[in-house]
């Protein structure tokens, strides 16, 4: 398996495609029927705004998305609706999407989806792709990576609790429920700790005595 940031533009529709299959549901009501959606995510899908993983033979097997103040792995407005729905139509999904939570954080690195293909879980696919996000985290700064999770995700809560993040904020999305699906989403964090201090060596190779 190999790890890279960024997403090559020969799996720009894959990658799109794993994403559907992950939130298609969710987003189903906001952004389908599925042949319109793909065209969106594919035209909206920010390359570097994302983490990737591939098996041995070069195939995308999963992405980890993330956010900054220039945008995030899949974002889009108006315009980018339009040009798929049409006005009315993009007017309409403009406001179901902006019901759901779209922020930018500057304390936290605020991931924007973590999806594998289904004949590649189990396999540490997830788990590589949350230590990358993790170190892309710390090499631009961060001391701490957040993400949202629904209600009906227990599968991947499950992952991110292994993988050391803790709850710190459920949010009750009300009567969008019967939108979406779900009825809340929680927020959790993951520390990232600092590598700890080299202490000095001497000539030989040993530690210097203090």
């Amino acid at each position: 398996m190999k790890i890279t940031v960024g997403i090559p533009d020969k799996d720009r529709e894959a990658a799109a495609r794993l994403y559907w299959d992950a939130f298609g549901e969710k987003l189903g009501f906001a952004l389908g029927p599925k042949h319109l959606a793909l065209q969106f995510v594919t035209a909206v899908m920010r390359q570097d705004h994302g983490v990737c993983a591939h098996d041995d033979d070069g195939r995308l097997i999963g992405v980890a998305g993330f956010k900054t103040s220039k945008g995030a792995l899949v974002g889009g407005a108006f315009h980018d609706l339009k040009q798929i729905y049409g006005w009315a139509s993009a007017a309409f999904r403009t406001s179901l999407l902006a019901a759901l939570e779209n922020d930018i954080e500057n304390e936290r690195f605020l991931m924007d989806g973590l999806f594998v293909a289904e004949d590649a879980r189990g396999q540490g696919v997830g788990t590589a792709l949350l230590n990358a996000i993790t170190q892309e985290a710390k090499r631009r700064g961060y001391h701490q990576v957040r993400l949202d999770v629904v209600d009906t995700n227990t599968r991947a809560k499950s992952l991110y609790l292994r993988q050391g993040f803790r709850d710190v904020k459920t949010q009750r999305i009300g009567l969008l429920r019967f939108i979406f699906g779900f009825k809340s989403t929680t927020a959790m964090v993951r520390d990232i700790y600092p590598e700890p201090e080299q202490k000095p060596r001497n000539r030989s190779g040993g530690q210097r005595a203090r």
